[in-house]
């Protein structure tokens, strides 16, 4: 609803949605600067990912490491890995999710 009955300012709604655009840019490019992390095995493994969910580094601990028992090695890579991609995924949507939805929210947007 437009107050006083007019209507919308199209000129305004495209810079909003431009800002809006370069906002979620801006917070793109900084999920892809920053890293979390995941751990497994009470810190025997550790995972660190960037925000936009690329691994970056994996520390095993040389407690974990059991010749006879790779596949425990396996399991603990992996849950590190998925417990970091969790993180990675919470901090996307603390960064992205209200931008997301505030372009979701403009008519015409492929958002």
């Amino acid at each position: 609803m437009i107050p006083g009955g007019g209507q919308p300012n199209m000129q305004q709604l495209l810079q909003q949605a431009q800002k809006m655009q370069q906002d979620l840019a801006r917070a793109q490019e900084e999920l892809a600067r920053t890293e979390v992390e995941g751990q497994s095995g009470g810190g025997l493994v550790t995972a660190t990912v960037t925000g936009s969910g690329e691994l970056r580094a994996l520390v095993i601990d040389p407690k974990a490491v059991d010749p006879e028992d790779t596949e425990t090695l396996a399991d603990l890579v992996v849950a590190a890995v998925q417990a970091a991609n969790e993180n990675a995924q919470q901090l996307q949507q603390s960064k992205l999710g209200p931008l997301a939805q505030g372009l979701g929210g403009m008519p015409g947007l492929p958002f």
